[in-house]
Parts: C-alpha cells; sequence; structure tokens
C-alpha cells in the first residue's frame, strides 16, 4: 500500500516511492528504491523534504500503531497529489536572467550529477529510471519557461571532463526551448525534452580511450563512436513504456537528410 509519511519515520528498510517536494529539494536523481544505507536516510533527514510516500508492499511499513499521514489506492493518485504540489511550487512567470542565473547553476549542477548516474547505471545494465529523468526535465522547463537564456547558457559550458553529460543538459534545454517556440502542448515538451536528455545514453557503453579522445578518431574508433546511437536504444527498450520519441530520437540523431549520417544513411528524410 502507498502512504505518505513523515521523513521522521522513515527509516531503512522501507521502499521510497517519491519525495513529497522539489526535485531540487532532495539529494537524490531518482525515487522508487528501498533504503538500506544510512547515509542515505541521513541525506533525506537533512534535507529541506518533510513527508515522502512509501510502498509498504515492496518494504517496510510504518511501525505498529504509527498512523500515516495518508493513504492512496493507486500510483496515479500519488501522482496526481505530486503534481499539485508541484504546480503549486513553480514560478513560470519570466524573471530577470541574473536570478534566473543562480537557480539554473543549481539545476546544471543537479542535472549533470543525474545523467552521471543514468550513464553508470546504464554500464551496469539497468533500465533508465524514467521517472526521475522526467522530474529533470520538468525543472529545466521550467527553467526555460522562467528565462529561456539562462540554463542554456550554463549548460552550454562544458569542461572536456563533464562535456559528455552537460552536453545531455543542454540539449534537453534546447529541445524544450525549440518545443516550446513551435507551440509544442506540454506532453510534447516534456518528451522533446526527454529525447533531448536520453539521446546520448549509449555513449555510456563507449571506451572511455575513445570517448574522451582529445585529438580526432581513428576510422576505427569512429565506427566505435558511431554504434552509440543503436546502443543507446537497445539500452532504452529495456524499459517499460518508453516514450516513442525518445526512442526516435536516441536512434536518429545522428541522420542526414543527404544519406550521409548514422547509424542507417536513410536520406531523404529529417531524423
Amino acid at each position: 500500500m502507498l502512504k505518505r509519511i513523515s521523513v521522521q519515520q522513515l527509516t531503512l528498510g522501507m521502499h521510497l516511492k517519491e519525495f513529497c517536494g522539489s526535485w531540487m529539494e532532495h539529494p537524490f536523481w531518482r525515487t522508487g528504491f528501498v533504503l538500506t544505507n544510512p547515509k542515505d536516510l541521513e541525506a533525506v533527514m537533512a534535507s529541506s523534504i518533510k513527508e515522502v510516500w512509501i510502498d509498504s508492499d515492496k518494504g517496510l511499513d510504518v511501525a505498529a500503531g504509527a498512523p500515516a499521514v495518508s493513504e492512496a489506492e493507486s500510483e496515479a493518485q500519488v501522482e496526481a497529489e505530486l503534481k499539485q504540489v508541484s504546480d503549486g511550487q513553480r514560478q513560470i512567470a519570466p524573471i530577470p536572467a541574473a536570478l534566473e542565473l543562480q537557480r539554473a547553476a543549481k539545476i546544471c549542477l543537479h542535472g549533470k550529477q543525474a545523467v552521471v548516474s543514468m550513464f553508470e547505471e546504464a554500464r551496469m545494465g539497468k533500465a533508465v529510471d524514467g521517472g526521475g529523468a522526467r522530474l529533470l526535465v520538468e525543472e529545466i522547463s521550467d527553467s526555460v519557461s522562467r528565462n529561456p537564456g539562462a540554463l542554456i547558457s550554463l549548460a552550454r559550458l562544458k569542461t572536456a571532463d563533464d562535456y559528455t553529460y552537460m552536453h545531455s543538459v543542454a540539449v534537453c534545454a534546447m529541445m524544450v526551448a525549440l518545443a516550446k517556440q513551435l507551440g509544442l502542448d506540454e506532453a510534447q515538451t516534456r518528451s522533446a525534452g526527454l529525447a533531448g536528455l536520453l539521446h546520448d545514453l549509449g555513449k555510456a557503453v563507449m571506451p572511455a580511450e575513445v570517448l574522451n579522445k582529445p585529438g580526432k578518431l581513428t576510422d576505427a574508433e569512429f565506427a566505435i563512436i558511431k554504434s552509440h546511437p543503436v546502443e543507446g536504444h537497445k539500452m532504452l527498450m529495456v524499459g517499460v513504456n518508453v516514450d516513442p520519441m525518445v526512442l526516435d530520437v536516441c536512434l536518429h540523431h545522428h541522420e542526414k537528410v543527404d544519406g550521409s549520417g548514422y547509424p542507417k544513411g536513410l536520406k531523404g528524410v529529417s531524423a
């Protein structure tokens, strides 16, 4: 059963379903896991999050006789409540770039950490956590709505060490900005942002010495890199209910109209 409880009731062995609050307020990029590490529990306690949703069918329940704040019969109820909380906290009205830059810097930091975690889990063969990625896309989308240039300008500042990860954050922000410019609805905008965030997932399994090589790649090395769209597509297919737009962008983002792109050399269509 899904129960909303105070973080003070949270104990090791509980299945943490969702945090009640903004994605920026807690130290984890994903949810839906059993708390087993005391440091993770301490991190939740130290955050500004006051309540969480647990699933007592997948982990420990609250102590006998200790009432939960509320209970839900379905995940849909939980999602609806969290959306109401999130929508109430968002400030979508445009604000000066200087103010948004401060929040954008925090989003970029959290975004990089989230993408690093996604890549690490992908390397281990784990399915990508769509829920955690979606929350990041929502934060990026809100920032773009408040001031389009702030987050995009910061995300484009990449070092050699974090290029792949920050590139994913930057492409996500630019996809969101483009979707808004085209007048796409919220669902389509989120899909576009998620596609941008995950388009290079296949690079998670590319050899580090090839991926991070500072000079020009040899033909053999380039052949390896050219496999990343297919590898990323395979990883995404492991998930459940993966957005078709995300799959399409991941597989085809290096195709070109003249047929010189990869992996399929498609010609006469736009990827």
